[in-house]
């Protein structure tokens, strides 16, 4: 590209720009700026005309109108070696502009802060910005442009290298920075404007997302995957102590963290590629732990411990019998830390509880994204229906309760065996419905709990009577279940044959 002879400065973050901006001056590049950057750069003894000596007019609508004006964008957007956009530059008196250094104005942080008005956010809505930019970075050939502050140095350092130039190469790599940059900046506009427009959960016409990489994996799923972390995760979990999470780790610590969420009496949830092994509730996390880990005591090893309330030192004893690959906490009372910390491998996180506003489940499908609301349905018992002769017993309803919410994590099919405050067998992810239950059969066997008088969930409705009657002969008194079947009839009439009480709750919860 040409020589950068001129340059056009207006940051809202006025990070390093003072030094840049100096040494842009002493390279004796002319710099255009406008209101605080321009004040901040004349009272560092930089010389700088005001974006109005240029265009010839001046900054209007508090400020909303300073730099959109032809002066400006035909600077930025002639084609240096095309004659007419020459010829038509010389007639119109117009300069070219060889550099633009710009950041826009904070509506990201605006809207981050609490309890902002749309009127606020409104105004931190930069419209002059993001045109000098795309302008700039359409024509990268014969004009550099910088939105990011990290640039500045080494720009600077090839300027020197090459006495007042950059290549072309340097260029298009900043404008590939520049429309990133727009991109994200327009997609969180679009988000904040959706969610303040209508509270409900509706999915937009347009599905934008812009997430700015929080970091690089080591790999994916397997070795041979790349993989990245984008977003605020860390803002939600913040890892206090132990190696970087993997990206499984992630996915078994989201699944743990939005278990363990539906309990408000201490809970302990162990989870293992994404299943629950074990759910307890208790007086006390140390009891709420041990009813968890009987569930099933061989799958814990290595797995993801969460749970709901500060973490305190007998309840960490006891989880530090086994191996587990993290330990997540809203809170670690004083003197847990030091001691979990003492095996350097196990990842403590916390759970700050901070979540975004609108959340989705997204997953990738060949040619776009399938996108869906978070299952977030929760049941209370007065919304529940009794089908059959019998009715639950109080135990039997709370246990009920309890299964609903472990089967609802679990993946389908899924069958969940449960007492009133803890699993007792968990089948999950099989064909077929009748095959989950005996493997929560089988698995109960293992860690040698009894069935009997325990009660069990299914995740959807029974097809057949035969998953009930595998339930009926484990030893499960009480079903719950969303209903629905065309065969429901059926079902509830061998419930009744074998004196099981059984409610629908009208709501399923397939985890795919």
């Amino acid at each position: 590209m040409p020589k950068i002879q001129r340059a056009l400065i207006s940051v809202s973050d006025k990070k390093g720009i003072v030094e840049f901006a100096s040494a842009l001056h002493k390279l004796g590049i002319e710099i255009i700026s406008t209101g605080g950057t321009h004040s901040l750069l004349t009272a560092n003894k930089i010389p700088a005309k005001q974006i109005s000596e240029i265009t010839g007019f001046p900054e209007i609508l508090d400020g909303r109108v300073k730099t959109l004006h032809p002066v400006v964008h035909a600077g930025l957007l002639a084609v240096l070696d095309n004659p007419l956009h020459r010829k038509q530059l010389e007639e119109h008196h117009i300069t070219p502009i060889d550099l633009v250094v710009v950041n826009l104005y904070p509506f990201e942080e605006t809207i981050a802060k609490p309890n902002v008005h749309l009127e606020e956010a409104i105004e931190n809505i930069d419209i002059g910005g993001p045109t000098m930019l795309r302008s700039a970075a359409k024509n990268y050939k014969f004009t550099a442009v910088i939105v990011n502050h990290a640039r500045y140095q080494p720009f600077l350092e090839e300027l020197q290298q090459r006495h007042g130039n950059v290549s072309e190469e340097t260029c298009f790599d900043l404008a590939k920075e520049v429309f990133l940059h727009t991109s994200y900046y327009d997609t969180k506009i679009a988000e904040y404007l959706t969610q303040t427009a209508s509270s409900e959960q509706v999915l937009p016409q347009t599905f934008s997302i812009a997430l700015k990489k929080n970091q690089d994996l080591r790999y994916g799923e397997n070795p041979h995957q790349a993989a990245a972390l984008y977003g605020t995760f860390d803002q939600v979990l913040k890892k206090l102590h132990g190696k970087e999470l993997s990206f499984n780790n992630i996915i078994d610590a989201n699944a743990a963290v939005h278990l363990v969420d539906e309990f408000k009496e201490p809970t302990v949830v162990i989870v293992k590629h994404t299943n629950p092994c074990g759910v307890g509730s208790a007086s006390t996390l140390e009891e709420a732990y041990h009813k968890a880990f009987a569930t099933d005591t061989k799958a814990p090893y290595g797995g993801i411990i969460a749970v709901n309330k500060p973490l305190d030192l007998k309840a960490a004893e006891a989880m530090n019998k086994i191996f587990t690959e993290i330990i997540l906490a809203p809170e670690f009372e004083p003197g847990v830390l030091d001691f979990l910390m003492k095996k350097k491998d196990r990842r403590l996180v916390q759970i700050t509880g901070k979540k975004s506003v609108k959340e989705w489940d997204i997953r990738s499908v060949p040619g776009g994204l399938l996108v869906q609301t978070k299952d977030c349905a929760r049941l209370q018992a007065q919304e529940v229906k009794v089908v059959t002769q019998r009715q639950p017993s109080d135990d039997e309803m709370k246990a009920m309760l309890f299964a609903w919410k472990v089967v609802k994590h679990v993946k389908s099919n899924a069958i969940v065996y449960c007492g009133k405050d803890r699993t007792l067998a968990v089948g999950a992810g099989q064909m077929s419905r009748v095959d989950s239950s005996k493997i929560a059969v089988w698995k109960s066997k293992e860690s040698s709990l009894s069935l009997e008088g325990s009660v069990v969930a299914s995740d959807a409705y029974f097809p057949f009577a035969d998953g009930l009657l595998e339930a009926v002969s484990a030893g499960a008194t009480a079903v719950i279940q969303p209903g629905g079947s065309i065969r429901d009839d059926e079902v509830i009439k061998a419930a009744n044959e074998n004196n099981i009480a059984m409610i629908f709750t009208g709501i399923r919860h397939f985890k795919h």
